[in-house]
């Protein structure tokens, strides 16, 4: 690999491959599965500028391996609009980065033409002629540095990521069109809207974003149609064939925990330890596409509402139905302005929409003591105190959702919030750090439309009886 064939941009992905060696010695291009190559030769392609490569599979199939060869070709290769090759790889933590630029270093020691171009620092690979570098990093570490401008930025497993904090600082440039992001991971461990392995693995599947390279691997789905009719394990893990130890699943099967075996091995998403719902029940309830429903004529409507000190949580009123069986949350409305708001100010917004639904009382907690209560009642809206408790109103929606009993609306935060919702300790709430008004919202109001019988308690509207000794740990 000469400096001039570099810097004249000849240079295929294909070709940097096949010139390099593995850490043993052995080309690197008999490593190399054609399913990888295909990956590097359409993403590296210059007829179709990919800037985004999300690249997911189980877990030891060469994913780091093929974030560092990526990372160090776009190095090497000269920048077509004249710009530095500037690259960087971000790692979960502090050990993962030092794992990715050991390797990095590793591949560069063993391949001479690569020590012709390539100067290796402590922490930094530089191109000897100044033109770019390869910075390897906890992701932690650039959260809120935004600005930079790049030629690729690699992410090693984003399964961790619970928000997009990371990933906004790093947007590519748009005042460069070589700007590309390679992010390889197995599946998240917080599966639901918001996050973004989530939202990016539904972007992909959609196949809506034409710069956008997806390539997927899971026991239950495979952008590759040589892997679309294998076992689920081979569809999960399709480099399972380079392995020595060809027990190796069988063994991670019978040491970790299914859910742990599941997300690690055959990639498919996980919940937070602890998850109150499974995520099928939740999301089956998600009618898409449909974000509030209008009132129908002939049809009873009640409503729950979550209210708000206005400093960090919305207030949120949701507004609900049953036919038969059947839950139906129609509308979630929250008070309008972000946080920090005046609360107070939500409530005259909320009237207009339960007087649309033809709602005259509203049922909530007793957060603020008699504040919200005198609020609503000031506009002619009776309001009902709860006599359950949220955890309560989370632990009776659970069986209705797996019975397939409710309809949600399409709101995602609203099903951000219910996948996030863990047991801590008896109780089921929210992490710390997350927010639940939604959920609880339209959690409440489905608890209204599906409680017994209610009578007068010293004040509050509370449940019968026998509803009062099942709450409070008795048999019915």
């Amino acid at each position: 690999m000469t400096s001039a064939t570099v810097a004249a941009g000849t240079l295929t992905v294909t070709a940097f491959i096949r010139r390099l060696h593995w850490l043993d010695g052995t080309p690197l291009i008999r490593s190399v599965e054609p399913y990888r190559m295909r990956i590097f030769e359409q993403f590296f392609d210059p007829q179709r500028p990919y800037n985004l490569a999300l690249t997911g599979r189980g877990k030891k199939n060469w994913k780091s391996a093929d974030l560092a060869i990526a990372a160090l070709f776009a190095l090497v290769v000269e920048s077509q609009d004249g710009h530095d090759s500037d690259c960087y790889i971000l790692a979960n933590d502090a050990d993962q980065a030092r794992d990715d630029l050991n390797l990095v270093k590793k591949l560069i020691k063993v391949n001479p033409a690569l020590q012709d171009w390539l100067t290796v620092r402590r922490d930094i690979i530089e191109r000897k002629d100044g033109r770019g570098f390869l910075e390897i990093l906890p992701a932690g570490d650039v959260v809120g540095q935004h600005g930079k401008s790049y030629r690729f930025t690699g992410y090693d497993e984003i399964h961790g990521y619970r928000n997009w904090d990371v990933m906004e600082a790093m947007q590519p440039d748009p005042h460069r069109l070589d700007a590309q992001q390679w992010i390889t991971s197995y599946a998240s461990l917080f599966h639901r809207p918001g996050v973004p392995l989530f939202d990016l693995t539904a972007i992909g599947k959609t196949g809506t974003d034409p710069r956008m390279l997806f390539s997927w691997y899971a026991a239950n789905f495979t952008t590759d149609p040589d892997f679309a009719d294998r076992t689920p394990e081979e569809r999960a893990n399709p480099s399972m064939g380079s392995w020595a130890d060809s027990a190796y699943l069988a063994q991670q099967q019978r040491r970790l925990p299914a859910h742990k075996y599941r997300r690690l091995h055959l990639n498919l998403p996980g919940l937070p330890e602890g998850s109150a719902y499974q995520p099928e029940p939740v999301m089956d309830a998600v009618t898409r596409g449909e974000s509030s429903r209008k009132r129908e004529e002939g049809v009873t409507y009640a409503a729950f509402v979550d209210m708000s000190g206005g400093s960090s949580d919305d207030a949120v009123i949701a507004i609900g139905h049953k036919r038969e069986d059947r839950f139906t949350v129609d509308r979630l409305v929250n008070q309008g302005p972000p946080p920090p708001f005046d609360p107070r100010k939500a409530v005259a917004r909320f009237e207009p929409v339960l007087r649309e639904y033809g709602i005259s009382r509203v049922t909530g907690d007793k957060y603020a003591g008699e504040t919200f209560i005198k609020d609503f009642e000031s506009r002619g809206i009776k309001y009902d105190v709860a006599a359950w408790t949220k955890s309560e109103i989370y632990e009776a929606l659970e069986p209705r959702l797996n019975a397939r009993e409710i309809a949600l609306p399409d709101v995602p935060l609203l099903e951000q919030q219910l996948l996030g919702l863990v047991w801590r300790g008896a109780k089921i709430d929210h992490q710390p750090g997350e927010h639940d008004d939604w959920a609880n919202a339209a959690a409440g109001v489905v608890q209204v439309l599906g409680a017994p019988a209610r009578r007068k308690q010293g004040g509050t509207w509370g449940p019968s009886r026998r509803m009062a000794e099942r709450m409070a740990g008795g048999r019915p």
